[in-house]
């Protein structure tokens, strides 16, 4: 099952965390609930999948993306991600999500979501690549262009050496995919 009620929560709770700024982050804070464990008692796989989603959703409406992508037949869509667990994240723990668009290049924005401990230790760290697909020219758009139509001056920085490694992988096996 969806985390359908933290979902309905965060909608919720959206303007009394303000608008999103580019090079921000967004901070959800949860509890690590019955559902959300597998067989070791801890958080599973899945779950954190499903919670950077709710992060990323976070800033997607506070930025306005999600309406101007509605006003315009466009689609936020995630290209894939790469995650590693360094502390696990036990039943009844308490725990952040912090998400934040770290730059872009073209059409492609790469994320990240980190999993914070109630004592700042980072449990999990997720960056992820997505870009926003315009459903009528059929083709994704540059995001100067998307940040230029949500109203906003941002320009992206260089990436790091670690996003530059996490791009050319991603695009690796998205080429050996398409072959397959």
């Amino acid at each position: 099952m969806y985390v359908w009620a933290r979902m309905a929560r965060m909608l919720a709770t959206t303007r009394s965390r303000g608008p999103y700024v580019m090079g921000g982050e967004g901070r959800l804070a949860f509890r690590c609930l019955p559902t959300d464990i597998d067989f070791n008692i801890h958080l599973n796989n899945a779950r954190y999948m499903m919670l950077a989603d709710l992060g990323r959703i976070d800033l997607f409406v506070r930025a306005g993306l999600i309406r101007l992508a509605r006003r315009n037949g466009w689609a936020p869509m995630m290209g894939g991600l790469q995650a590693v667990y360094a502390r696990e994240i036990r039943l009844w723990r308490r725990f952040e999500v912090v998400s934040s668009i770290e730059t872009w290049e073209g059409s492609q924005v790469i994320g990240k979501h980190r999993f914070v401990l109630d004592n700042g230790e980072t449990a999990a760290l997720i960056l992820t690549t997505a870009g926003v697909y315009d459903r009528k020219a059929r083709s994704f758009i540059d995001i100067d262009d998307v940040v230029a139509a949500l109203g906003r001056a941002a320009a992206p920085r260089p990436p790091t050496e670690t996003e530059r490694v996490f791009i050319a992988s991603h695009r690796n096996l998205r080429e050996q995919a398409k072959r397959n």
